[in-house]
């Protein structure tokens, strides 16, 4: 049966991009979200098929007219179309399912509180962009809507076996004793539903304190470290009320954290904006100087006519700077180290994990936000947003309104993104940057797009280089998840 359906095909390529790697041709099918090496018959085969229509008979026998035996031919031919890289002819392209009804929680970011001892100029909460409003709404979390945040997370992961927790802000550490009672409470009940919690942060560092980082080292809290490089470039945007900078208050903060806090790998997330763009230097300072397990960078999400805001031609530098970290991170990883650019990490493990998003990440999904006054949102970037509010911890997501928020953010529902063959690791971009931009969250991110392409293709060429002459390196990555 199987010979004779295969004997009635005619077949075009599918969706795919081919680059090289370590002396090796690889391609990147796009309806799996993975990767395979080419041997000569391979690329014969899609030589072959270039132009489309090709009958399955015709190409199996022009497969032998360049060598190949009829049996391996069948064979090369049900692989590839197996693997999505030949496709039928007639077949509509492939477009992803919606995820399944119900589909359980893993992730909870608790926003401790709205408040910041910082008047950091591009804040997504506080700037001239914010989406929060936060008018009438308690300004802490309490202990309370902590707890009932913490059973919502437990019933709403009932078939999860590990669960997630990251305190956030505002500022985290202002509502720190609220933290601790919460890693109590989450843990005992982690343990009496059976399932693993894991816990992290972010902070300004500007409230860390030796019993803090104590109890952070104890407790196996992960920490990121919101912070913009030396002096001169922190110094810029992330100020205190009184426009003096932060940095000098941070820096020896950070060197007791990275020293005293060893359970867990202490991160840095720098955001780049006009002015700060530096994206060596930066890394250097945070890597070398400062000691960082990693460093990660992300331009601001902000409207294009803010001062601050990166432009065309600076995101083109950007680009040009990640392309010679990227080249460290290679060298590193052919040697067996770890370089510490997360930015390469991060979509290295995508890449290994075979990941093929439907959405561009968890938000509303697998994760959710929780402001202070118990609201859900799709994630901590919506917290307090009226317009953006899923429900209540008391009362659980509203379906209509999750599917919603959901169905506008699907890649499928992003017509841009249909042709493009990075989607299964973009699907059109963040929600909250697309709101921003283009006040709609389900808005593909258009003005990334290249950029995107780009960095995608780079970090295939680092993955296809490693698999060939380091592959057992790419196993660490196997479970990592974002940072």
């Amino acid at each position: 049966m199987t010979a004779t359906i295969s004997g009635t095909r005619t077949y075009r390529l599918g969706e795919f991009h081919q680059f090289e790697g370590g002396g090796r041709t690889f391609v990147y099918v796009v309806h799996a979200g993975a990767i395979f090496e080419l041997d000569e018959a391979a690329e014969t085969l899609i030589r072959l098929a270039r132009n489309g229509g090709t009958a399955h008979e015709s190409l199996v026998n022009d497969l032998t007219t360049s060598g190949l035996t009829i049996a391996d031919a069948e064979e090369l031919v049900e692989e590839m179309y197996h693997s999505h890289l030949l496709v039928d002819s007639e077949s509509a392209p492939a477009r992803l399912e919606n995820p399944p009804a119900g589909f359980p929680l893993q992730s909870m970011v608790m926003n401790l509180t709205n408040q910041c001892n910082l008047s950091c100029e591009y804040c997504y909460e506080f700037g001239a962009d914010k989406v929060a409003t936060p008018e009438g709404k308690p300004k802490f979390m309490d202990l309370e809507t902590a707890k009932a945040s913490v059973d919502f997370l437990m019933q709403s992961a009932v078939s999860r076996s590990a669960v997630q927790i990251t305190f956030f802000g505002g500022e985290t550490l202002m509502n720190f004793p609220l933290l601790k009672q919460v890693v109590t409470y989450a843990s005992e009940q982690a343990a009496a539903h059976g399932k693993r919690i894991d816990y992290s942060l972010t902070t300004n560092a500007t409230l860390l304190t030796p019993a803090i980082i104590d109890f952070l080292a104890e407790h196996k809290i992960g920490v990121t470290v919101s912070m913009d490089g030396p002096p001169d470039l922190h110094d810029k945007l992330r100020v205190f009320a009184n426009g003096k900078g932060s940095y000098d208050i941070i820096a020896p903060k950070v060197k007791l954290l990275i020293e005293k806090h060893r359970t867990r790998a202490i991160t840095a997330r720098v955001t780049m904006t006009s002015g700060v763009t530096d994206v060596v230097r930066i890394f250097r300072h945070l890597k070398q100087d400062l000691g960082f397990h990693e460093v990660g960078f992300a331009p601001v999400t902000t409207s294009p006519d803010r001062l601050y805001s990166i432009g065309e031609k600076g995101m083109d530098g950007v680009l040009n700077q990640f392309h010679a970290l990227a080249e460290e991170w290679l060298e590193y990883a052919l040697r067996g180290e770890m370089h510490g650019f997360s930015n390469v990490s991060e979509t290295i493990a995508e890449l290994v994990q075979g990941v093929n998003k439907s959405h561009p990440c968890g938000a509303g999904l697998g994760l959710v936000g929780v402001g202070p006054s118990g609201d859900i949102a799709p994630c901590h970037r919506f917290v307090d947003s009226d317009q953006h509010a899923m429900g209540h911890v008391s009362t659980g997501i509203d379906a209509a309104k999750q599917a919603d928020f959901l169905d506008r953010g699907h890649v499928n529902s992003k017509y841009e993104c249909s042709t493009c063959w990075a989607r299964p690791l973009c699907a059109g971009g963040c929600h909250h940057e697309a709101f921003v931009r283009y006040g709609d969250t389900g808005h593909a991110n258009l003005h990334y797009c290249d950029w995107i392409r780009d960095w995608t293709d780079t970090c295939l060429k680092i993955y296809g280089t490693v698999s060939a002459l380091n592959p057992g390196f790419l196993e660490q990555f196997a479970e990592r998840k974002a940072l």
